[in-house]
C-alpha cells in the first residue's frame, strides 16, 4: 500500500472538512482531506441543501471567511451568468430567492466556490485531495491515532493517511468506532443530561431522519412523468405512525408543524408561487429564480426538495450493519422518487385539478444519472464524549429563562471562556426512527467551546463536524451550514497550532494563558467568539 504524510489529515469533505482544510492550510501545515463522492462540500453540494442560517448571517454571527465564501457564490453568478441589472445590483443576490435562506444557490455552484478557494493550496502541493475515498481502518497506540487507511471507490487502492493530528468531517462520525473514541449515538435521557425536552429514557436508536434530495424544475405544457416506482403503493398508502400524531398520510400536502405539532397544510404551485411571490412548498427551498435572469435563459424555476415529505424515518444508516444501512438508504430513494411521481400524477392542485405532469427530474443538477442527490442528507452523527458537552441548559431559551429567572427579553444563552466560535439556530429535530414528531423549540444565540471539540481521551483526533459535545437536544441547533463551517475551521486551526506551538489540545483547554493565545489567534483569523446582544430564535 502507498503512504501519504501530512501534518494534519481530514476524514470527510463536508462543510466543516472543507473548512477545516482552509483553517489548517492558512497557518502553514500540510494537509490531506479525503471525500467519499466525487464532490467536496457535503450538505452544500453532494447533499444539494442550501444553507439554513440565522437572521444576521450578513453582517455577523459566522467567521469571516464563511461570509468571504458567500460573496464568493454570489460574485460567481455575477461573472458567468446572464443575470438581469436589477439582480446583478443586489448587494444580497439570492440567485433562487427561496424562502429558507439567504442565499439559495446551486450545488455546482457552491462547489467550483469551494474548490476555488482550495485551488492555490493543490496548485502548490501543500493540500493532497482525494475524493471518491473512504476510511476502512485505522491504527492506534493507547491514547493517540497512527494513522488511518483510506480506500478508494474507483479501483480499491489502499492507501495509508499518517499525520500528527486527524479530523473527523465524515457526516456520521465514522473515525470514532474506527479508532476506538467514546462516542454517543441517538437520545440521551433526561437523567443524563439535564435537559427540558429530554426523554425520560435513552435511546442510541432513536435518531432523526435522514433525507435523499433532488431537483425540479416545471415546463408548462409538457409531461415528463416517469414510470410508477416499484415501492410507490406503498409510500402513496403510507401514514406515519408518530407521537404526537402525524397529520394523515406522508404523501400530501398536510404536515405536522413543527413548532405546535397541529396538522399544517400547505401549497405547491410552480405558477403561482413564482407568479404572485406566494409562500409554498416550490419557493420553500427553490435554487433558482428564473426572474433573476434575463429573459429566456431558464424556462423555468428550480426547486430543491427537502421536505417532510422525503424525511425518511423507517430505519438508520447509524449503529447497523451495511448491509441495513444500504437497504435504508435504497428505500429512502424510493421514497424521493414516489414523491416525485406523486407530484406528478396526484399532487392537488389550487385549480381542481391533480398532478402536475411538467415537474421535471434535474439529474444535472446534482450531478448523479439518476436524479437523486450524490449522498444524503444527514441531520445527526455520532458525537464524540467530549471534555465538555453542551446542553439545552446551556442554550435553549425555555430552559434558560426557568433556571436563570430571567425573561425572553433578558436572557442569553451561557457564556463559554473557552468559545472558539459562534453560531445560531432553532433546536430543531426531525421526526426520529423511533416515532417522535417534530422537537422545534426556541434557541439563543451561543458560543462553539474549546472543549465541545475535545474528546474525553484520544489526544489527536478532533471533530470538525456534528460530531462534536453535544446531545440528541442541542445537536438541532449545532448542524447547520455556518456553525458546522465554524467546528471545522476552528479544528483545523486548532490543529496547526498544536503543531507549531508543540503543545496537545488539551493542554490549551486546561491551561488559561494557552487558552488566551489560541482565542487571540482565531479572532485575529476572522473567527467571532463573542455574540453582540440578540434575541432568541
Amino acid at each position: 500500500m502507498s503512504e501519504i504524510t501530512a501534518d494534519v489529515a481530514i476524514i470527510g469533505g463536508s462543510v466543516g472538512g472543507c473548512a477545516a482544510a482552509l483553517g489548517a492550510l492558512r497557518n502553514g501545515v500540510s494537509v490531506v482531506l479525503t471525500e467519499r463522492t466525487d464532490w467536496i462540500g457535503g450538505q452544500l453540494t453532494s447533499q444539494a441543501v442550501p444553507p439554513d442560517e440565522h437572521p444576521w448571517i450578513e453582517s455577523h454571527g459566522a467567521t469571516r471567511l464563511y461570509r468571504e465564501f458567500r460573496t464568493r457564490v454570489r460574485d460567481y453568478y455575477r461573472r458567468n451568468y446572464p443575470l438581469t441589472g436589477e439582480a446583478i445590483s443586489r448587494p444580497n443576490l439570492n440567485p433562487g430567492n427561496g424562502n429558507v435562506s439567504r442565499l439559495c444557490a446551486e450545488p455546482r455552484v457552491f462547489l467550483a466556490v469551494l474548490e476555488e478557494m482550495l485551488q492555490p493550496y493543490l496548485s502548490t502541493g501543500q493540500l493532497t485531495l482525494l475524493t471518491e475515498t473512504e476510511p476502512c481502518e485505522a491504527a492506534t497506540d493507547s491514547d493517540r491515532v497512527l494513522s488511518v487507511t483510506v480506500k478508494s471507490l474507483r479501483d480499491g487502492e489502499e492507501t495509508v493517511l499518517i499525520a500528527p493530528y486527524f479530523l473527523d468531517a465524515t457526516e456520521t462520525g465514522d473515525l470514532l468506532p474506527m479508532t476506538g473514541t467514546e462516542f454517543v449515538t441517538g437520545a440521551e435521557s433526561q437523567s443524563e443530561t439535564g435537559e427540558l425536552h429530554a426523554p425520560s429514557e435513552a435511546d442510541p436508536e432513536d435518531q432523526q431522519a435522514f433525507t435523499v434530495c433532488f431537483a425540479l424544475d416545471y415546463l408548462e405544457g409538457e409531461d415528463h412523468t416517469g414510470d410508477k416506482p416499484s415501492d410507490y403503493d406503498f409510500w402513496r398508502n403510507y401514514v406515519p405512525q408518530m407521537t404526537p400524531p402525524w397529520p394523515g398520510e406522508l404523501l400530501s400536502l398536510t404536515m405536522s408543524n413543527p413548532l405546535t405539532l397541529e396538522p399544517r397544510p400547505m401549497i405547491f404551485d410552480p405558477i403561482a408561487e413564482s407568479r404572485d411571490r406566494k409562500f409554498g412548498f416550490w419557493t420553500y427551498r427553490r435554487i433558482l429564480d428564473r426572474l433573476n435572469f434575463r429573459g429566456g435563459t431558464y424556462r423555468g424555476d428550480i426547486c430543491l426538495v427537502n421536505w417532510p415529505q422525503n424525511d425518511y424515518w423507517l430505519g438508520n444508516l447509524i449503529g447497523v450493519s451495511e448491509q441495513e444501512a444500504a437497504e435504508h438508504l435504497k428505500r429512502a430513494q424510493e421514497l424521493s422518487f414516489s414523491l416525485v411521481y406523486w407530484l406528478q400524477t396526484e399532487a392537488p392542485r389550487l385549480d381542481g385539478g391533480t398532478g402536475w405532469k411538467g415537474l421535471r427530474l434535474r439529474p444535472d443538477v446534482v450531478g448523479t444519472s439518476h436524479g437523486m442527490a450524490k449522498a444524503p442528507y444527514i441531520r445527526e452523527a455520532r458525537r464524540i464524549k467530549a471534555e465538555f458537552t453542551v446542553t439545552e441548559a446551556h442554550v435553549g431559551t425555555e430552559q434558560r429563562m426557568a433556571e436563570t429567572g430571567k425573561t425572553k427579553e433578558e436572557v442569553k444563552a451561557s457564556a463559554f471562556e473557552d468559545s472558539v466560535g459562534v453560531g445560531a439556530y432553532r433546536i430543531d429535530l426531525h421526526p426520529t426512527t423511533k416515532g417522535k414528531n417534530y422537537l422545534d423549540v426556541s434557541c439563543l444565540p451561543f458560543q462553539i467551546p474549546l472543549g465541545a471539540l475535545i474528546p474525553v481521551r484520544t489526544e489527536n483526533l478532533l471533530p470538525a463536524c456534528k460530531n462534536l459535545g453535544v446531545t440528541h437536544i442541542t445537536n438541532g441547533c449545532y448542524r447547520l451550514h455556518p456553525v458546522e463551517w465554524n467546528i471545522g475551521e476552528a479544528a483545523g486551526t486548532l490543529a496547526a497550532h498544536c503543531l507549531e506551538k508543540s503543545v496537545t489540545p488539551r493542554q490549551i483547554l486546561h491551561s488559561p494563558e494557552r487558552l488566551r493565545d489560541f482565542q487571540r489567534l482565531v479572532r485575529a483569523q476572522g473567527i467571532e467568539t463573542e455574540w453582540p446582544r440578540t434575541h432568541a430564535l
